[in-house]
């Protein structure tokens, strides 16, 4: 699984059958900008986690889908400057 940022969505209007209509998005994951298949509806800006190979085919709807990168959660609170990720507070105990 891999950590990205969504930076934006992808417009392709021709496309191969299998691709059906799944959302595509531009993430970067380090210094470098993939191309996602979009399963949970994320928007630019958002942390997102990310599978690849066979799984990324599977999370995308089948084991024939042509996709190696696919969104399968959007991260509710990431700090990638901080060593430890910590949830969001809760309030007093």
């Amino acid at each position: 699984m891999l950590i990205c940022k969504v930076l934006k969505p992808l417009v392709s209007t021709n496309r191969i059958p299998g691709f059906e209509h799944k959302h595509l998005q531009v993430v970067l994951d380090g210094s470098s900008k993939k191309v996602a298949v979009d399963a949970v509806g994320c928007k630019p800006d958002d942390w997102v986690i990310c599978v690849g190979s066979s799984a990324a085919r599977e999370a995308a709807g089948s084991k024939s889908y042509p996709s190696d990168l696919t969104i399968v959660g959007i991260i509710d609170h990431w700090d990638p400057e901080s060593q430890v990720s910590k949830p969001p507070s809760r309030g007093p105990s």
